[in-house]
Parts: C-alpha cells; sequence; structure tokens
C-alpha cells in the first residue's frame, strides 16, 4: 500500500526547512473546500471529508502521529455517517434535522467526556506506539471526534469546537514540521470562527 502512494510522498518543495509532499498538498486543498462547504451547509462537504481524511491518515502515520491518523480514519467513517445525517436524518419530533443550538447540559456532558478521553488517549498513545507527542496529540483527537458528531447533527456549537482543535493542532503540527498542515489549521480556525458567526445567524 506505501509503494502506491509512494509518489504523492515525494517533497514537492521545501517550507521552513521542512519538506512538503505532494499528498499534504492535495489534502490541503481538499480540506479547504471541505470547510467552505461546511459553513455553506452543503453535503458535498461529506464526501469531500471522506477523501481528504483518509490522504491525510497516511500522512499522519508517516509522521507518527498515530492518533491523528487513527482519527483520520474515524473522520472517513464518520462522514459517511454524518453525510446521511444531512440527507436523511431527523432531529426530535422527527422534522429534519436543521443548524441549531445545544442545550447547556448537554454540552456540559460532551465537554466532560472529552476532557475524560484525552489523557486515556494520551497514555495508549504513549505506552502503545512509539509517539513522541502522545498527550499533545491526544488532546485534538479527543476533541475532534466530539466536534464531528456535533457537525453531523448540526449543531451550531460543533465551530466553537473545531476552534479549539484547530488552535492546539496548529502547536501539534509545527512541533512535527509539517508547516502546510500548519498554515491549513490556522487557515482553518479562521473559517472555523466564519462558521460559528454564519451557522449562529442561521439558528435564529
Amino acid at each position: 500500500m506505501t509503494a502506491i502512494f509512494e509518489p504523492l510522498l515525494a517533497a514537492a518543495f521545501t517550507l521552513l526547512g521542512s519538506p512538503v509532499t505532494w499528498l499534504e498538498i492535495v489534502a490541503f486543498v481538499l480540506s479547504v473546500w471541505m470547510v467552505l462547504c461546511n459553513m455553506r451547509v452543503n453535503p458535498l462537504a461529506w464526501p469531500l471529508a471522506i477523501a481528504a481524511s483518509l490522504l491525510y491518515g497516511l500522512l499522519f502515520a508517516h509522521s507518527r502521529l498515530y492518533g491523528e491518523a487513527g482519527l483520520q480514519v474515524f473522520f472517513a467513517l464518520i462522514a459517511a455517517w454524518g453525510w446521511w445525517q444531512w440527507q436523511f436524518g431527523t432531529q426530535d419530533g422527527g422534522a429534519p434535522l436543521v443548524v441549531r443550538h445545544l442545550g447547556w447540559p448537554a454540552r456540559a456532558t460532551l465537554t466532560a467526556l472529552s476532557l475524560g478521553a484525552w489523557p486515556l488517549l494520551g497514555l495508549l498513545l504513549n505506552h502503545a506506539t512509539d509517539s513522541d507527542v502522545p498527550y499533545l496529540d491526544a488532546f485534538p483527537t479527543a476533541f475532534s471526534i466530539t466536534g464531528q458528531w456535533l457537525l453531523g447533527r448540526k449543531y451550531v456549537e460543533n465551530w466553537p469546537t473545531w476552534v479549539l482543535v484547530n488552535v492546539v493542532s496548529v502547536g501539534l503540527f509545527a512541533v512535527k514540521g509539517l508547516w502546510l498542515t500548519v498554515v491549513l489549521y490556522a487557515l482553518f480556525t479562521l473559517m472555523a470562527l466564519a462558521g460559528w458567526r454564519a451557522w449562529a445567524r442561521l439558528a435564529r
């Protein structure tokens, strides 16, 4: 499998002393397109998410970011669920899903679950892999699972969750020298803020 993607793992150019691969470039473009579609509540975001996630999974595994790599596989799987939710999912009462807010008790529960999952996942990565940043890797992994569920169910709160994930991810990828991905996640932070504002308006 690695041999098939070997050309994509070749360096296209060097940025700040680290190689930027063709794989990272393609995943970058698909990811930006995906978030733009999410901001517009366009279901095309989900097949784009599947493609981008699989490419980033390969990139992160190649960089020994196993939490992030596993997360991308999860993203690809849950994107199929999210695609179905946006097309056929219903909310309480059977009405089609619309952009809406999550109640405070549910927000508190999801926050507590995410914070609890963080050190457990970090411990797993620390003992089961050769990751050199297990706990830093685990934080965005744990909160991204929450963000993806919120996004699939069209809750506005997915956007502040992504803001947090993206800010931490900028530091994580800087440590690993994935500079184009650093730029991507910095851009994601700005786009998540814009998405938060856009969806808040829709929820009103």
